[in-house]
């Protein structure tokens, strides 16, 4: 039993990993190449070296995310899990199925500026699901965590670094207006993806002195059957001594929290913060 249940959350995740790649070859393939913009990825950089090397997208792609994972185990040792080495091998022989299906493809939009939007947009979905299940499509990650290791820079920063370059090689073919939709592009590829992968996981730090402690307590236990943690405080005016409890909740139970504050005691001292991740190790 042990074992089935093993071998079907393997192929769950495989089968997850294999629609988010087909996503984001759909993305490259439809949006970036009719685009002719180079923006953040290795496919980008394929494009951009597909008007100087005679191969399609896909073998350029498959020989540079093979170069860079060898470099990457030379390097970096097994921090590159077999969902990198998936996930690297399996893009660019989706976007050959994508060449031979759809040959010559043009813009789907008629637009420059609407294909740079629509590749942002959808591969950024692609990517997310990527991410979220602690994996990769391998490419410039593997690039930032070199960076991050020997140059010791920040992933996040190793990998703006590392985009921007690519955007910029853009100009060793294109004109002004496709370098700076590259660079514009891997911009505000930057910043939907941080939305779509840590806005969804945020969740807010609520901390509540009310009159109505313990009716309080019992809500935040009973119905969001959620955790909380009470402190005593003491105001600095005159140093009555207080309760305070917080708790930590997601958008649906900070909307429930919220409704029940103004009905119960709209007068009540609250205070939120925003957290975006929490760890806890529990003792064995």
């Amino acid at each position: 039993m042990k074992k089935r249940l093993k071998f079907g959350a393997i192929a769950e995740e495989i089968a997850i990993l294999t629609g988010a790649l087909a996503i984001i070859a759909a993305a490259v393939y439809f949006f970036l190449v009719p685009s002719q913009t180079s923006i953040s990825s290795i496919s980008g950089l394929g494009i951009v070296l597909a008007n100087f090397v005679p191969l399609p997208l896909s073998a350029i792609t498959m020989i540079l995310n093979m170069v860079l994972l060898v470099i990457g185990f030379f390097t970096c040792g097994r921090e590159f899990g077999a969902k990198t080495v998936y996930t690297s091998l399996l893009l660019p022989v989706f976007l050959g199925v994508l060449e031979r299906l759809f040959p010559n493809c043009g813009s789907l939009t008629g637009s420059q500026e609407l294909d740079v939007l629509c590749y942002i947009l959808v591969v950024s979905i692609g990517l997310s699901i990527l991410f979220n299940r602690n994996a990769s499509s391998g490419g410039l990650d593997i690039v930032a965590k070199i960076m991050n290791k020997y140059l010791h820079m920040e992933l996040g920063k190793a990998m703006s670094l590392s985009g921007m370059c690519v955007a910029l090689s853009a100009a060793l073919v294109y004109d002004k207006k496709s370098v700076v939709l590259s660079v514009l592009g891997t911009y505000f590829n930057g910043i939907v993806l941080d939305h779509f992968i840590f806005d969804h996981n945020l969740k807010r730090r609520v901390c509540i002195i009310t009159e109505k402690e313990e009716e309080l307590r019992q809500f935040i236990l009973n119905d969001l059957h959620s955790g909380a943690t009470i402190y005593e405080s003491y105001g600095a005016y005159n140093l009555q001594k207080r309760r305070e409890i917080i708790t930590i909740v997601d958008k649906n139970e900070y909307q429930k929290l919220m409704s029940y504050m103004n009905r119960e005691d709209p007068h009540a001292f609250i205070t939120v913060y925003t957290v975006s991740d929490i760890r806890y190790q529990p003792k064995v």
